[in-house]
C-alpha cells in the first residue's frame, strides 16, 4: 500500500453541525482545509522520522520523499510514496565514496562510464526518491536485481532487497494521531463559531 488516507470519516460524529456551518459560512471549508493541512504536515514529519529509522543509511535524503496531498474536491488528505507528475526539487550532488578493499595503493574504480539512466537515478533529489522508498518498503518482487539489463556495458547480480514494510505501520500510526488531533481542532473551531453566532443573535 503506497497511499494512506484521512477523509470525511474523521468527523462523522460532527457531520450535522459541520454541514450547518458549511452552509452558513463560506469561509468554513477554507478553515477546515487549513486544519487538515496542519495535522497532515505533523503526520508527515512523524513518518519521515520513522522512515529514517527504517533505513540503514540515507545519504541522498530519500526519507523526504514522503508526500502529503490535501484533496481539492472533498475534505480529506493522504500520505503517500507515489511519484509526482513532475520533479519536486533540485537533484542531489552526492557521490558515494569509492572503496578499495584490497591493496591500498591499487588504482581502482569502475572505468566504464555511467549510463545516462544510472547517472539520472543516482542524482534524483530527496523529494523525488519515492520509487526508492517503494522498493525498500516492498522489496524486489522478482528476486535478484541484474545490472546491465538496459543495454549497459557491464552486467552483474546486485542481489535482492527484502521488504521492510515500514510505510504502512508508520503511516497508520501518524494518521490515527492526526485524525484525533483534527477532530479536537474541529470541535474547538465549531464551538467558537457557534458561540460567535449566538452572540450575534
Amino acid at each position: 500500500m503506497f497511499a494512506l488516507d484521512v477523509n470525511n470519516d474523521v468527523w462523522v460524529q460532527q457531520r450535522e453541525v459541520l454541514e450547518q456551518a458549511l452552509s452558513t459560512n463560506p469561509n468554513t471549508q477554507k478553515a477546515l482545509r487549513k486544519l487538515i493541512e496542519k495535522v497532515l504536515q505533523e503526520a508527515r514529519q512523524q513518518v519521515v522520522a520513522s522512515t529514517k529509522g527504517a533505513l540503514d543509511s540515507d545519504p541522498r535524503g530519500a526519507a523526504q520523499g514522503i508526500r502529503r496531498v490535501t484533496y481539492k474536491k472533498i475534505l480529506g488528505a493522504n500520505l503517500n510514496i507515489l511519484n509526482m507528475r513532475k520533479k519536486a526539487g533540485q537533484p542531489t550532488t552526492y557521490e558515494p565514496p569509492r572503496k578499495l578493499d584490497r591493496n591500498p595503493h591499487q588504482r581502482g574504480g569502475n572505468r566504464v562510464p555511467r549510463s545516462y539512466r544510472t547517472n539520472q537515478i543516482m542524482h534524483y533529489g530527496p523529494h523525488d526518491r519515492q520509487w526508492i522508498l517503494r522498493i525498500i518498503n516492498s522489496g524486489t518482487f522478482h528476486g535478484d536485481r541484474m545490472a546491465g539489463s538496459r543495454g549497459g556495458a557491464l552486467g552483474g547480480n546486485r542481489g535482492s532487497i527484502a521488504a521492510r514494510n515500514f510505510f504502512r505501520g508508520a503511516g497508520e500510526r501518524a494518521l490515527m494521531q492526526a485524525a484525533d488531533n483534527l477532530a479536537t481542532m474541529i470541535d474547538t473551531e465549531l464551538e467558537k463559531m457557534l458561540n460567535k453566532k449566538q452572540k450575534d443573535i
